[in-house]
């Protein structure tokens, strides 16, 4: 058990001291491009490499300057704000049209064809047109999350309902059960498992694509934060905008782990 717990504390570090190792390389080799040391001055605060007073990106990231320049943590707080209320709405039209998918192989059969036509369709694809629509940029950036993550939501949701055993829905059609019974007694316990899956993959899309749908749309939030600093040539800050992008991807996906574990029948079984 020590063995293991060793292994997963010093692994990551030795990746993280490669990445480093690789990092100053391309920064002595390519002009300009910002080192890990640079970088963390950006981020915290102190002297840079030119001796000159850095205020870092994190040492005071809830400024107000005006509406358009804000701290770091309001960006993000704009961008989760955008995200979770696309998510909703993917949630709320995909659980029920994936339901309705998984029981009537007609619906599967009338919606599938368009469900892999528009699966793989790029955000960037989607956001002229929804901007277009709505010419506003909050809801452009909600119906372009809306549009791209609902899909995992709805493939999963109708892959629960057909895990649900036959004999299952035999009882069903013997004792009488109406549609709605047969939703809340018979299929939704196994099909909850199928659904938090394919929510914690949307969840996951949706923070994927706020980030470039807010560098084309603008505006307050983490991407257009991210595009702000390139024009600004503030490259130090685009790193420290990447690492804090994947650090809030990974809680969400962690803290959708827990939640879907949760409600996991399975593992609860195992355990």
């Amino acid at each position: 058990m020590k063995n293991e717990l060793a292994k997963k504390i010093i692994l990551p570090m030795m990746v993280f001291f490669a990445i480093i190792m690789v990092w100053s390389l391309i920064a002595n080799n390519v002009e300009d491009f910002p080192t890990p040391s640079d970088t963390y001055v950006s981020a915290f605060g102190g002297v840079n490499a030119d001796g000159d007073e850095i205020v870092g990106v994190l040492s005071d990231p809830l400024y107000i300057a005006n509406e358009d320049d804000k701290g770091i943590l309001w960006q993000i707080f704009a961008s989760l704000q955008r995200v979770f209320a696309g998510f909703s709405l993917a949630i709320i039209v995909g659980v029920p049209l994936g339901l309705f998918i998984g029981m009537s192989k007609n619906a599967q059969y009338a919606f599938d064809p368009f469900i892999q036509i528009f699966k793989p369709v790029s955000p960037l694809a989607w956001l002229p047109l929804l901007l277009f629509i709505f010419q506003d940029i909050n809801l452009t950036a909600i119906s372009t999350i809306f549009v791209t993550s609902i899909w995992p939501i709805i493939i999963n949701t109708a892959l629960g309902v057909r895990n649900v055993s036959e004999d299952y829905m035999n009882v069903a059609k013997v004792l009488q059960f109406s549609p709605i019974k047969k939703i809340t007694k018979i299929i939704l316990p196994v099909a909850v498992p199928f659904i938090f899956t394919g929510m914690r993959l949307s969840l996951g899309i949706a923070w994927l694509v706020i980030v470039a749908a807010e560098m084309l749309t603008g505006g307050i939030g983490i991407g257009f934060w991210i595009w702000d600093e390139y024009n600004n040539l503030n490259y130090h800050n685009i790193i420290i905008g990447i690492i804090i992008v994947g650090i809030v991807g990974f809680i969400l996906d962690l803290v959708m782990g827990i939640i879907a574990d949760f409600f996991d029948y399975r593992k609860k079984g195992r355990a």
